[in-house]
């Protein structure tokens, strides 16, 4: 199966979430997005087979977005939000669970049930 997860190997969700599916024989590609950001392409892209907005995906409590101004209450235009993830990836919530199709938050890392059909 063809799945990758954007990790971050500090993350308590994000570990959870890799071992889940480890535990289930799947070896998914690890995308260490901090390192290798996402695209704003790949960015709509991954928001289209969430089926999120791009603001769902912003992680306001980190201390960037305290430093950018930005908060949910924000009214932006989504290219907007999703050039700020892409020029500062800590803003991503994570992780997130990548097929050819579809996607999955894991928060909780259960979500990701749903893309691998157990």
């Amino acid at each position: 199966m063809n799945i990758s997860i954007f990790h971050n190997p500090k993350c308590t969700k994000s570990r959870e979430t890799l071992k889940l599916l480890t535990d289930r024989g799947i070896e998914p590609k690890i995308v260490l997005y901090l390192q290798t950001p996402p695209t704003q392409k790949e960015l709509s892209e991954i928001l289209k087979k969430l089926g999120m907005e791009p603001k769902e995906l912003i992680r306001f409590k980190e201390p960037v977005a305290v430093e950018l101004g930005i908060k949910p209450s924000d009214k932006r235009p989504e290219a907007e939000w999703i050039k700020l993830m892409a020029e500062n990836p800590i803003l991503i919530e994570r992780p997130i669970v990548i097929t050819p199709t579809k996607a999955a938050l894991g928060r909780p890392p259960e979500n990701v049930l749903k893309l691998i059909g157990s």
